[in-house]
C-alpha cells in the first residue's frame, strides 16, 4: 500500500472494553473464569468430600428438587436425611446410605450420570469415617452436573513413556510412536509398514500445503538419497506461503469466518478479507500462539503502536450478523434487543469455544449441565463484550505508512482551521444574501444525496366531510418582495393514491403583512369556485410580480378524499425572490390543525426544501444558486480574500490526495 493511499478497512468491533485484557494475560480462560474443582473461592476450608457432593449430588438433592426427599444443601439438611431416614451415620461409612449408594460395581447414584471415580468414593468414605465434619454455616452451591475430572478439564501433565520391547525400538522415532505402539499392542494390532517415498511425499504435500507435488518434485524426492531429505522437505513446505493458506482454513472454520453476513439477507462483507490474510501471515510467520491469542482478543489495547495488527480484531466480528435486526430494526424494539443479545452471545461463545474448547452458550438460560459454567459465569463473560459495536475500522498496513498519514493529517487539520477562519470572513462579507444561498444549497445537497425521503409534508386533521375549512401559513419573518410562489402536492401510497395525496379539490392562495389576513390581503390564486384537477407532484407556480409580504396562506375550501374521510396535505410551499432565492426555506409554519407524526408528517416539512421528485428537478436550481453565489462573492469579497480561498482550496485538495 502506498503512503498516499486510503487506509484499508475491515469489519471490526469498536469501543473495545479493556476488561478483556486481564483475561487474555492470565494465560488461559479456565483459570481466570471458573473455580477450581475441589474448593470454593469464598471458603477454601471446605472439605474435599463436600466439594464432591456439591459438584455431583446437589443438582438433584437441593431444597427445590429434593429427590428422594433429600437435600444436601447444609449440614442440617444432610443429617435430617430423606424419605428412607438418615443417609449419614457418622463414623460408619458402611452403615451410611449416602456411601453405599455410590460404591460397588453398579452404584445406584448418581442416576443418569457417570459413577463417581474410585478416588472420589474413597474421599467420601474417609470423610464419613472421620465423623463427617461439616464446617459451621457452610452451605453447598449447585454447580450443575459438570464432571471436573473429565480429561480436558484436568491440569496438563507430562506422562512417562510406556515400555517398548527391544524388537520395536527401531520403530520409535518420536515419543508419540511409543504411545501408538503401546495402544496397538493392547488391542492386538501391529503398525502398518513404512510408506514408500512416493506415498510419503504425496502425504506430506497434502497435509502441509493441501496440493499434490508435481511429477518432477516426486521423482526428485524418490531419487534423493540424503538421509535428511524428508526433514528438509518438511522445512521447505512449512516455509511455503501455501502452508499458511492451507492451515488458515482450519482456524477460519473454527471462528466461523465468512465473506458474507449470513442470516436472511446474507449481505456481502467487502472488507472481511484482511482478517483472513492476518491469519495466513501469522501461520507463515510462525507466530507464538500466546501472542496470536492476545492480538485477536485485545490487540488494540495491548499493542496500540502496531497499526498492522488492527485486522486481528476481526476475530470478534467474524461470526454471522443479523443485518435486519441491527441495521433495519431500532435497538429499542424487541427484535433489535434480541439481535444485539445474540451478537454478544456469538462473541462469548466464539472466544470460549475457540480458545478454551469449552461450551458456555448453554448457560444463557441455565447452569450448564455438563461443563462447569453457571449463568453468573456466562453473563460475567458477556459483560466483557457488552460495549462492542461492529463497524469498518480503517488501518494502515505498516508503521511507516501510519506515521506518514499522521503527519499529513496534522497538516490538513492545521490548514482546515485556516479555511474556517477564511469562511467566517466570507460569511461576514456576504451577509444575509450569501447565507440564504448557502442554506438552500445545503438543503438541495442533502435531498440529492438521500434520494427519495420519508418527509412527506404537512397533513391536516382528518374530517368526515369535505366542506371543513383547513389552512396552513408560512411566516417569512419580515416583509419580503416575492416574485413567485411554488406549491407541490404530496406522494403517499396510502389507499393507492400515490402522487397528489391530499391535494385540495378547491383552495385559495393569499399573501399579506397581516398574520390574521384581515387587511392588505393579495389573492395570488383562487380555485374556490370549481374543482381543481389534481396535479400530482408537479410543482404549481403562481406569479406574484415582486409584491412584498411577510405571510403566505393556502386555504383548502374543499378537502381531498382519502378513504372514507377527507384531508388536506401539501409537500412544499416556496416563496422565490427576484434573485431566485427561496425565502420560505426553514420559515415558521402555523396551521388550523396538523397531524404531527415525524418524520413523515410535520408542519416543518412544508418548508424543508424537499418534495417527492425534487432530486431530478433540483439540479438546475443548484446550478443557478452556484452561479448566484459566485456573483455575490465577486461583488462583495476583496481580491486578497478571494485569492486566499483559491490557495486554501488547492492546498486542501493536495493534502487529501
Amino acid at each position: 500500500m502506498s503512503e498516499h493511499s486510503q487506509p484499508s478497512r475491515f469489519p471490526s468491533p469498536i469501543r473495545y472494553r479493556r476488561w478483556l485484557v486481564p483475561l487474555v494475560l492470565a494465560g488461559g480462560c479456565w483459570a481466570t473464569c471458573f473455580p477450581a474443582a475441589t474448593a470454593r473461592s469464598e471458603d477454601s476450608a471446605i472439605p474435599p468430600a463436600l466439594a464432591i457432593l456439591e459438584r455431583r449430588c446437589l443438582n438433584c438433592h437441593n431444597p427445590q428438587e429434593k429427590k428422594g426427599g433429600l437435600s444436601l444443601l447444609s449440614a442440617a439438611d444432610a443429617l435430617a436425611g430423606g424419605d428412607s431416614g438418615p443417609v449419614i451415620v457418622a463414623g460408619k461409612p458402611e452403615d451410611s446410605p449416602l456411601f453405599t449408594m455410590i460404591e460397588g460395581p453398579k452404584p445406584e447414584m448418581p442416576k443418569q450420570a457417570a459413577p463417581l471415580l474410585k478416588e472420589e468414593i474413597t474421599v467420601i468414605r474417609d470423610w464419613i469415617k472421620a465423623d463427617a465434619t461439616w464446617p459451621a454455616g457452610v452451605q453447598l452451591r449447585d454447580r450443575g452436573t459438570a464432571d471436573l475430572h473429565w480429561w480436558s478439564l484436568r491440569p496438563i501433565v507430562k506422562p512417562s513413556l510406556p515400555a517398548t520391547p527391544p524388537a520395536d525400538q527401531a520403530r520409535i522415532r518420536t515419543p508419540v510412536d511409543a504411545f501408538v505402539l503401546a495402544k496397538l499392542r493392547e488391542q492386538g494390532l501391529a503398525m502398518s509398514p513404512p510408506a514408500d517415498r512416493r506415498t510419503l511425499i504425496r502425504r506430506l504435500y497434502f497435509d502441509l500445503v493441501g496440493l499434490p507435488p508435481t511429477p518432477a518434485e516426486t521423482a526428485a524426492f524418490v531419487a534423493d538419497n540424503d538421509p535428511r531429505s524428508y526433514d528438509k522437505l518438511v522445512d521447505r513446505l512449512l516455509a511455503a506461503p501455501q502452508y499458511g493458506e492451507r492451515w488458515a482454513r482450519h482456524w477460519l472454520d473454527v471462528v466461523h469466518y465468512a465473506d458474507t453476513h449470513g442470516y436472511d439477507k446474507d449481505k456481502l462483507r467487502p472488507n472481511a478479507w484482511p482478517y483472513r490474510d492476518y491469519v495466513i501471515r501469522s501461520l507463515n510467520d510462525d507466530k507464538p500462539y500466546s501472542r496470536f491469542v492476545q492480538e485477536q482478543l485485545a490487540g488494540d489495547v495491548l499493542f496500540p503502536a502496531d497499526p498492522a495488527l488492527a485486522p486481528a480484531l476481526g476475530f470478534i466480528s467474524a461470526g454471522p450478523w443479523d443485518f435486519v435486526g441491527h441495521a433495519e430494526v431500532p435497538e429499542t424494539k424487541i427484535d433489535g434487543m434480541a439481535a444485539r443479545n445474540l451478537d454478544r452471545d456469538d462473541m462469548v461463545s466464539a472466544t470460549m469455544n475457540v480458545f478454551c474448547s469449552l461450551t458456555v452458550q448453554c448457560a444463557r438460560c441455565h447452569n450448564h449441565k455438563f461443563d462447569p459454567v453457571t449463568m453468573d459465569d456466562y453473563y460475567s463473560l458477556q459483560a466483557v463484550f457488552a460495549a462492542l459495536d461492529r463497524a469498518d475500522k480503517p488501518y494502515d498496513a505498516d508503521a511507516q505508512t501510519a506515521a506518514r498519514r499522521q503527519q499529513v493529517a496534522g497538516n490538513l487539520a492545521q490548514l482546515q482551521r485556516k479555511v474556517q477562519e477564511v469562511a467566517e470572513k466570507v460569511r461576514l462579507a456576504g451577509g444575509e444574501e450569501l447565507a440564504a444561498i448557502d442554506k438552500e444549497l445545503a438543503q438541495l445537497a442533502t435531498a440529492a444525496a438521500s434520494g427519495e425521503r420519508p418527509e412527506f409534508g404537512y397533513h391536516s386533521n382528518i374530517e368526515p366531510e369535505p366542506s371543513a375549512i383547513k389552512w396552513v401559513q408560512v411566516d417569512l419573518g419580515k416583509s419580503t418582495p416575492i416574485d413567485k410562489l411554488i406549491y407541490v402536492g404530496c406522494h403517499d401510497e396510502f389507499n393507492n393514491i400515490g402522487a397528489g395525496f391530499g391535494f385540495p379539490v378547491r383552495f385559495k392562495l393569499e399573501i399579506s403583512d397581516d398574520a390574521e389576513f384581515k387587511t392588505g390581503v393579495t389573492v395570488v390564486a383562487d380555485q374556490t369556485q370549481a374543482d381543481f384537477v389534481n396535479p400530482g407532484v408537479t410543482p404549481q407556480v403562481a406569479a406574484v410580480s415582486a409584491i412584498s409580504a411577510r405571510f403566505i396562506r393556502l386555504t383548502a375550501t374543499k378537502l381531498a378524499p382519502r378513504q372514507n374521510d377527507f384531508i388536506f396535505a401539501l409537500a412544499e410551499l416556496m416563496a422565490l425572490t427576484t434573485d431566485g432565492r427561496n425565502a420560505a426555506l426553514g420559515a415558521a409554519v402555523t396551521s388550523a390543525d396538523s397531524i404531527e407524526a415525524p418524520v413523515r408528517w410535520s408542519r416543518k416539512n412544508l418548508v424543508d426544501g424537499y418534495y417527492y421528485g425534487r432530486k431530478a428537478s433540483g439540479e438546475a436550481r443548484i446550478i443557478a444558486l452556484q452561479q448566484s453565489r459566485q456573483a455575490v462573492l465577486k461583488s462583495k469579497l476583496p481580491a486578497s480574500l478571494a485569492a486566499e480561498i483559491d490557495q486554501n482550496t488547492a492546498a486542501v485538495a493536495a493534502l487529501e490526495k
